[in-house]
Order: C-alpha cells, then structure tokens, then sequence
C-alpha cells in the first residue's frame, strides 16, 4: 500500500471530493437526489483510481488510464447526478457546471449498472481541484 492510501471514506492527500456549487437549483436537487452521499470523491493513491458517487463505483489501475483533462464548463442537464453518455457510453458523475475532469481509459470500466456488462471508455468527474486530480493522474501516466 503506498503511503498516500487512505481506507475508503477517509479524506487524504489522494482524496478529491466532488464539488458542491453555490447556486440554489442545482445543490437542491443533489440534496434530493441524496447525492453526493459522505465520503463519496475520487481517490487515487498513485496506483488504484476509486470513485464513489451514491451507489455507484467505478475502481481501476492507473495502468489503465489513457489521459486526463481539465474539461467543462457544462450544460446542467449534463452533469446532475451518474449520467450515462448515449454517445460514447461514457460516464458522469456530476455536480457542478463548471469544471471537471474526463479521463479516458485503455480498456473501458464498468460503473453504472450492477452486472457490469455497459462498460465505459471514459468518466467524467466534477471534483473540486480538477487541475490537481488532472496533475496526479499524469504524473502516473508518465511514470509508466
């Protein structure tokens, strides 16, 4: 276990909480959503990206992730609560307009049903600090 590890639910320097707006409509409907729930956020400890939204997981290897990009800003009817992309199957977990980050994977992850047969090349997270996840996840890209 490297040294940044933190067990899940608990906030460390590989921890990256998902940002919270201040305009009225927007954290209303996560309140009612009941997202994000405590302890939800994207951690990654060099070697093992984990995100938490609700009932929803995606976990893979830094091994596995092709780039990542500061992205954004958004249309609110694209980033309220999991979101699959009809497009590209990609995944949301969103829940500010303004800034997240899209990482695209090598081999698509499951995440937004439970059997895990929809896989998605590529997640988009809105945490605050986009630049510093973007940051982490490169620096463990180009360590490879």
């Amino acid at each position: 276990m490297s040294p940044s590890h933190q067990p899940s639910g608990l906030p460390g320097p590989g921890y990256f909480p998902f940002a919270i707006p201040g305009s009225k409509g927007l954290p209303r409907l996560l309140r009612l959503a009941r997202l994000p729930r405590l302890g939800d956020g994207v951690r990654f400890d060099g070697d093992v990206l984990d995100v938490r939204f609700g009932p929803w997981r995606v976990t893979t290897t830094a091994a596995n992730i092709r780039s990542a990009d500061v992205a954004g800003p958004y249309s609110a009817w694209k980033v309220l609560g999991a979101r699959l992309s009809l497009s590209d199957r990609g995944i949301t977990f969103g829940t500010t307009t303004t800034a997240g980050v899209c990482v695209v994977f090598d081999n698509p992850v499951s995440g937004i049903e439970p059997t895990g047969l929809l896989r998605h090349p590529n997640m988009t997270v809105t945490v605050t600090q986009p630049e510093r996840l973007v940051s982490a996840l490169r620096a463990a890209i180009g360590a490879r």
